[in-house]
Parts: C-alpha cells; sequence; structure tokens
C-alpha cells in the first residue's frame, strides 16, 4: 500500500467508511425527539414508544439525522401501499395496463347475436362506469342491439372467497371495503346525487349506476334545519338488495349532495351493473347476465385496455384506494405466479423483495397489500430502504409523482407544512394506526425519506406530530 500515490491511498482508507455508512443500519444511538414532535406527542397522549421515526437522506449516503425504534415492526396501515405499488412498477412497468376481453359466441344476423355474450375479468382496478359504457358501446359496434342468449361474466382469474364487508370495522356501506373482483366494476358502489327541490319541497335522487332488478326510491321529502349530520336523517334502508329507499328526510339547506355507498349484496353488483346499463343504452336481451366460464376455443372480439399502471397508481396513492391496492397486489401473483390468490401475491411480493431489497432481518409482512389490515408489519428501517432503493431506480419520477403532496392534493390537500417546504407522502390511518412516510425536499436541496407512525389507541391524533416531523426534516439549511 506504501508504494501507491498518496491521493490513491487516501482514497483507500476512505472507501471503507462510505461503504459502511451506506450499508449502516437505522439504529443509531438513543436520540432525542425533536422538541416540536415530543410536545405533540404528550399533547397528543401518544408514548413515545408507540412510535417510530425516521429521517434520512434518500440517496443513503450520510448517517440518519434521526432513527427512533426504527427496527420495530409496526402497523403500517395504507402506508403499505408505498410496498405495493413500487413492487408493481419495478415489476411490471409504467405502461403496464390490464385488459378486458369480450367473446362473441354465435353469429350476428341483423342486428341481433345468436348466442351468448362473454365478459372475462382479469383484474382492471379502474373498470368504472363510464368504461363499462365504452365496452358496451363496443359491443354495440359490433352489430349487436340484442342478445338471444346470455351475457356471462367471467370472473375466474382471481380465487379469492367471498367476504363480509363489515367484517373489518363495522362499516360495511363504506366503498373502503369493498373486496377485490376480477371483474371489477365502479368499486362495487352505488352513486346517490340528492338535489333539493323547494317548489316541491322534496329533493330529487338520482342513482349511477342503473342496477338490474333494483328499485330506487327518487324523491325524499325536505326538512328545515341545518345541514349535519344528514345522511343520518335520511334513514336510509339499504338491506334489501333489491330495493334503495329511505324512511326519513334531506334537509333543504344542504344543496346538492353526493354520497357513494357499497351495494348491499357485492356478489350480484357486476350482473346488475351490466344488465342495466345494457338496457339503459338500448339493448335488449333475451337471456340472463350470469357468472360462467368463456369456453376455451373462444376468441376475443376486442380487448378493453385499462389506463396505463403510472396513472392508475395515482388513484391509490393520492386517495388511498383500498380496493384497488388489492386488485393491483392479486395482480402480481396472476401475472408472475399465474395464480390470482392471496398466497400467490404474498409469494411474489416476498420474492421480489428478498431480490430488491434484502434477505435481512425485519422482513414485512405481507397480508393483502392495501394496509386495510391487522395482519400487515414493517419497520421504518425496512421501509427507509426500499424507499431509498425506488429513490435511485428508473421508476422513481412514477412512483414520486403518485403520492400526495402536502398541501396540495390527495388525503394531503389540507396539510400543507408550516415551513412552506414541499413533501411527497403517503399517508395511512386505521383505528389504532396511523402515520406517513414518502420524501421530504429540504430547503438545503436535499432530499430525505421521512417515515412516522404510530400504533396506539390515540394515533390517530399524533397527526400534529407527524407533521411536526416533516417540517422539522424540510428546514435543513
Amino acid at each position: 500500500m506504501s508504494c501507491l500515490p498518496l491521493v490513491l491511498r487516501r482514497f483507500c482508507r476512505v472507501l471503507p467508511v462510505v461503504f459502511a455508512l451506506s450499508l449502516a443500519p437505522f439504529h443509531v444511538g438513543a436520540q432525542a425527539l425533536p422538541n416540536e414532535v415530543d410536545a405533540a406527542l404528550v399533547r397528543a397522549k401518544v408514548p413515545r414508544d408507540a412510535v417510530t421515526m425516521l429521517v434520512v437522506d434518500a440517496e443513503g449516503i450520510r448517517p440518519p439525522r434521526l432513527a427512533w425504534r426504527t427496527q420495530t415492526q409496526v402497523n403500517p396501515a395504507s402506508i403499505m401501499k408505498l410496498v405495493t405499488t413500487y413492487a408493481a412498477l419495478d415489476l411490471l412497468g409504467p405502461a403496464f395496463t390490464w385488459t378486458t376481453p369480450v367473446y362473441v359466441d354465435g353469429p350476428v344476423r341483423n342486428g341481433v347475436l345468436e348466442g351468448n355474450l362473454y365478459i372475462r375479468g382479469q383484474g382492471d382496478p379502474k373498470l368504472v362506469l363510464e368504461r363499462l359504457w365504452l365496452l358496451l358501446r363496443r359491443v354495440q359496434g359490433l352489430g349487436i342491439q340484442s342478445i338471444n342468449g346470455d351475457i356471462v361474466l367471467d370472473r375466474s382469474a382471481f380465487e379469492v372467497a367471498d367476504t363480509d364487508p363489515s367484517a373489518f370495522d363495522g362499516e360495511g356501506l363504506r366503498p373502503y371495503n369493498a373486496a377485490p373482483d376480477a371483474l371489477l366494476i365502479n368499486f362495487k358502489s352505488v352513486v346517490m346525487t340528492f338535489v333539493p327541490n323547494r317548489a316541491t319541497q322534496t329533493a330529487q335522487v338520482s342513482f349511477e349506476p342503473a342496477l338490474a332488478g333494483v328499485t330506487a326510491q327518487t324523491t325524499v321529502p325536505l326538512s328545515a334545519g341545518e345541514c349535519n349530520d344528514w345522511r343520518t336523517t335520511l334513514a336510509a334502508d339499504f338491506a334489501d338488495p333489491a330495493r334503495l329507499g329511505f324512511a326519513g328526510s334531506f334537509p333543504a339547506a344542504c344543496g346538492e349532495k353526493v354520497w357513494p355507498v357499497a351495494y348491499a349484496d357485492p356478489r350480484s353488483y357486476a350482473a346488475r351493473a351490466v344488465g342495466g346499463l345494457w338496457i339503459e343504452m338500448g339493448g335488449r336481451i333475451q337471456g340472463v347476465v350470469r357468472e360462467g366460464r368463456v369456453p376455451a376455443e373462444l376468441k376475443p372480439a376486442f380487448e378493453l385496455p385499462s389506463p396505463p399502471l403510472a396513472e392508475v397508481i395515482r388513484d391509490i396513492n393520492k386517495y388511498s384506494n383500498n380496493v384497488m391496492a388489492q386488485q393491483l397486489f392479486l395482480t402480481l401473483g396472476l401475472q408472475q405466479k399465474r395464480r390470482g390468490t392471496l398466497d400467490g401475491a404474498r409469494s411474489t411480493m416476498r420474492q421480489w423483495w428478498n431480490d430488491r431489497i434484502g434477505t435481512g432481518e425485519g422482513q414485512p409482512v405481507f397480508d393483502n397489500g392495501s394496509g386495510l389490515s391487522r395482519e400487515e408489519r414493517i419497520s421504518a428501517a425496512a421501509l427507509a430502504k426500499m424507499l431509498q432503493v425506488a429513490w435511485r431506480s428508473p421508476v422513481m419520477p412514477e412512483l414520486v409523482s403518485s403520492l400526495p403532496a402536502s398541501g396540495v392534493d390527495g388525503t394531503l390537500r389540507k396539510r400543507g407544512l408550516r415551513s412552506g417546504g414541499a413533501a411527497h407522502l403517503k399517508t395511512g390511518t386505521l383505528r389504532d394506526a396511523a402515520g406517513v412516510a414518502g420524501y421530504v425536499h429540504a430547503a438545503s436541496g436535499r432530499r430525505y425519506v421521512v417515515i412516522a407512525i404510530a400504533n396506539h389507541a390515540n394515533a390517530v391524533a399524533a397527526r400534529p406530530a407527524f407533521d411536526a416531523l416533516v417540517d422539522w426534516a424540510a428546514q435543513d439549511n
């Protein structure tokens, strides 16, 4: 070594230090939390040992600015969507699309299909009402106005058991509890719009989509008083899947309101939505809309593509869409393991994590990929390592742009930084888990990975502490 040039000898001495820093675990010695963070936790009545916090440079070349309980595995709530969406970008690519193929089994004569029409779901997370209309309009573009057979819906690409939508938190009518489905149409939800008419002293009620075989009450009486808990005032009765009605009234002071609800019988939703929209578009059907399999010998008449993955993950992350995240999770299993099952998806995620992020201690626990789970776990150290890998990856721009921007959009639209800094962060909230994680753009020009998660009965009350940590990170100058 002594015969090497001086500069090279100095480089050789420095290189092991740099290498060690890049691989250093995030459990440096105990650190005091910033005063404003500590004070916010006290006000929230959340103890320090119920939170994990980490602030480290995105490039992964410097020691952490703050590391607090970073090796502890915690329930990340919807922050787990960060892992699912980055894995999907890495494995499938930002231009990946889902297709929904349509098959015609029989000749078409004088506008009549003499046979069955098949629609095969392959996991498209964004087959909303407008795109279902486009699909059926393309059917009509084949010259089909009437179907003498059935419309058959093939949902076999995903193998998921039917679940009680109220099982997780007792809120079965909330669209966020919708279960994944190979043919997921409009998130299995009905959107009701209430428009008051003072002349008739009623509110007109419209429903989208029109569901076949379901009667819906189109007016409700107006009532006086302030617009407070107007949903309770309506006294909605959705228990009978064949009827959508109300026993109460609608406060006139509310003006126009929109209320999305999950349909009471999710298993029949796709058939009712397809049948109702086909009739609404002027189509006719002699048979029924039912479930079944596409005959093996049939070739698609056409395929309806989804928006690209880069667009889909913006909906997943900015608005924390649970069922879209679960669709994506199952798609990873279907694409990588040829198994549209939760076990297949979990296996895919574990293999991807080991190959891409590492096989060290603190491996994440994957459940359904959305964070709507009591089982999913990850440590701040593991999540930070993934975010650092993502920062250096070719798909970094797509991942970062999918995250809510502080004070701008998504779940952070109303949570701007006091410091005036900028951040792209994924939020997460459950009954006893809450947090933020993502990237903060500091005043110095550096980019930091910031993670703050609380698992505690008062976790939601700790949001001011999370915001204080993000502000603290942004003020590095």
